[in-house]
């Protein structure tokens, strides 16, 4: 598949890459999309949640009424979950929800990510660029000349670069990463990927080991 290069004006250059196949044009593996993406969403949750158990709750341990004859269940001590204030049967502990993927199926679930996105005509490769001075002005007359503005875009350069982060940073559908970061779930969460042309050889150095 063959892209034209835009600049940050959105004029072509008359330069063109070509992306490759075997990372922007395989059949994407949605089993292993699910897995990715589970288990992104899996790392970002904190697992603090806790609640008292019956043994954790402060209150006297006398047994409130005696075993027989009170005409109705067995009832022990204030704490007991079945009543108000008592400990909660089987509430959340602490626990961590991240669990392992392999190296290759998550390589594998990215590329399945980049074809979805090349099958939907929606990636735009930009010229390398930097940004003096971090202005959100700036970025926001990039995407309207790219003609991407108000869609949900994921800008991807080739290393950090403060100032560009720095003016995308105010914009709610706009986010900014280094392409060795990159994962699936950025990506499908996309509606435009705009790739750098040097973030498009970072990416295909790492994929196509």
């Amino acid at each position: 598949m063959e892209v034209s290069v835009l600049n940050i004006n959105g004029q072509e250059t008359g330069r063109k890459v070509q992306l490759n196949d075997a990372i922007f044009g395989i059949e994407p593996n949605d089993h292993v999309l699910y897995l990715d993406v589970k288990q992104y969403l899996a790392n970002q949750r904190q697992g603090t949640a806790k609640s008292k158990e019956r043994s954790e709750v402060s209150g006297s341990t006398r047994k409130l009424g005696r075993q027989k004859g009170g005409g109705g269940a067995r009832r022990g001590d204030i704490n007991s979950p079945v009543l108000v204030g008592g400990g909660r049967v089987f509430g959340p502990k602490p626990r961590n929800y991240s669990f392992k993927l392999n190296k290759k199926v998550k390589a594998l679930a990215r590329k399945s990510a980049l074809s979805y996105k090349a099958q939907e005509n929606a990636i735009v490769v930009l010229e390398d660029f930097t940004m003096e001075a971090p202005k959100t002005k700036d970025f926001v007359n990039i995407t309207k000349n790219l003609k991407v503005e108000g869609k949900k875009l994921l800008l991807l350069l080739p290393e950090v670069n403060k100032n560009v982060f720095l003016s995308s940073r105010n914009l709610q559908r706009a986010e900014v990463m280094t392409a060795t970061a990159v994962n699936a779930y950025k990506v499908l969460n996309s509606e435009v990927l705009v790739i750098t042309e040097n973030s498009l050889k970072a990416i295909e150095s790492i994929l196509s080991k």
